[in-house]
């Protein structure tokens, strides 16, 4: 089969690797940019599209493990120029959650915060140290301060990954609730990507 490259959301590289592993997809490789993107959208666009021209050569196959991810459709359009898909949706919580799920938590409470397994994991340093706030205490209430209630989504039935969870609400003065999503969303999108590449092989 054609071999696939998924330039990835470094958040999302221990997910996609278990997932590829559990589905025997040995045709799959990864490249992942840094989760700490996450901080700074305006960075995706030109990062991935560097990725995808470094890789044209080795690969016929590409597809994107981002959503759009507060770029503000600049993603949409450089992939449509590049003729590369993406995953579906705004960003990866509505991806894990899926969009019906989702939209009940923000309906719910439009003042939440969300983590995933990966984010609760690197809490400290991807949103503490990441954005300053070790540096600069005052500035957590202006990031946070229209919060009302943090939500991890997730992927695993992890009891050290909910207590870091728990300790990021309690940082941030939030509520807290675990909504358990499994890896379906991100899988479904690699599922479709996998019967893609076999039907172009």
């Amino acid at each position: 089969m054609e071999r696939v490259l998924v330039i990835a959301c470094g958040a999302l590289a221990h997910d996609l690797v278990r997932i590829r592993d559990a589905s025997g997809w040995e045709h799959m490789d990864f490249q992942c940019l840094p989760a700490e993107l996450h901080n700074r959208p305006e960075r995706i666009t030109q990062a991935v599209r560097e990725k995808i021209r470094e890789a044209r050569a080795q690969y016929r196959e590409i597809f994107v493990a981002y959503s759009d991810c507060g770029t503000g459709g600049e993603l949409d359009r450089m992939l449509a120029e590049e003729d590369i898909e993406r995953l579906p949706g705004a960003h990866c919580y509505e991806m894990f959650a899926g969009s019906r799920i989702f939209g009940e938590l923000q309906e719910a409470e439009l003042g939440t915060f969300y983590l995933t397994d990966f984010l609760a994991r690197h809490f400290e340093r991807v949103m503490v140290r990441g954005l300053g706030l070790d540096r600069h205490p005052e500035l957590k209430d202006v990031y946070f301060g229209n919060y009302r209630k943090l939500v991890l989504l997730a992927q695993l039935d992890d009891p050290d990954i909910e207590k870091r969870a728990r300790d990021a609400a309690e940082y941030l003065g939030l509520a807290f609730e675990r909504v358990m999503t499994g890896d379906s969303g991100l899988g479904s999108a690699l599922r479709v990507r996998v019967a893609m590449a076999g039907q172009s092989a």
